[in-house]
């Protein structure tokens, strides 16, 4: 196994368990992560953003399961990951939230978005452009 799908495994693992909180217990989730608990006509949106973590945690699977991982869906978690972090320097820098409750959060998408994008085979290059 090596460390590219252990890293994909652990990625799909994140996204599995947001998906089920936010899917099947958004508002305890939220009040466990020190947000507002969001009204109850938000869990429609909330639920469809469950949707997506549920099939990215999928996608992680199947490309944990490959034999050679499309380097386009693992820079799209790295790419994912990248708006995470940012989205939590921005609510903290606003005041919005406090540095504790994003934390853990930004954290794990600095380290997932950059041993992503990092640790991302690369395509071999056709042979015409390879260097003689």
């Amino acid at each position: 196994m090596t460390r590219l799908t252990v890293l994909l495994i652990v990625v799909a693992i994140s996204q599995f368990v947001l998906g089920a909180f936010t899917l099947l217990a958004p508002g305890p989730f939220f009040h466990w992560m020190g947000l507002t608990p969001p009204p109850p006509d938000n869990g429609y949106i909330i639920g469809m953003l469950a949707a997506r973590f549920i099939a990215y945690g999928i996608g992680m699977t199947a490309l944990a399961r490959a034999e050679r991982p499309d380097p386009f869906w693992i820079r799209n978690m790295a790419l994912i990951q990248a708006i995470d972090f940012a989205v939590g320097a921005f609510y903290v820098s606003s005041g919005t939230i406090a540095f504790a409750v994003a934390a853990f959060p930004m954290f794990n998408a600095l380290v997932f978005g950059a041993l992503l994008w990092f640790w991302t085979p690369r395509a071999p290059q056709p042979a015409a452009n390879r260097p003689v």
